[in-house]
């Protein structure tokens, strides 16, 4: 019983992983998890291997590791674990600090956003950036 619990609870946060890599326009592949994470990251890196066992649900990440997946794909460390326990729209309005200052157009806009493709919502933020950067005189 106790190890169909772990089980479950190791292929869902596999499952909130590979989704926020997805969302942030990353490769769930555990070259470029494990990559990424040991540019991040200051204790001992980790291999390939062991970022496929955090995709494929073998294992979770120790709490200082999480919270680094957590800061690298800006998703709190405790929905990234855990799950969200709140409906969606309710912890993102709460977490936005736009949120009382975006339009109508605004608004419909981050909708349109949100329904793209990792590799498109991907593509936008490469453009806002390059165009912010000619902003900022960059």
């Amino acid at each position: 019983m106790v190890k169909e619990s772990h089980a479950t609870e190791t292929q869902a946060f596999a499952a909130r992983l590979r989704r926020a890599l997805e969302d942030s326009g990353i490769q769930p592949s555990p070259t470029v998890v494990a990559n990424a994470f040991n540019l991040r990251y200051w204790g001992r890196s980790i291999t390939p291997h062991t970022a496929r066992n955090w995709l494929l649900g073998n294992a979770i990440p120790t709490q200082d590791k999480l919270r680094v997946l957590a800061d690298w794909l800006q998703v709190p460390p405790d929905v990234l674990r855990f799950g969200d326990t709140h409906a969606a729209g309710q912890v993102a309005e709460s977490r936005s600090p736009y949120a009382s200052t975006l339009d109508g157009q605004d608004q419909d806009m981050l909708r349109r956003f949100l329904s793209l493709s990792a590799e498109d919502r991907q593509l936008v933020r490469r453009m806002v950036q390059a165009l912010a950067g000619l902003r900022d005189g960059r």
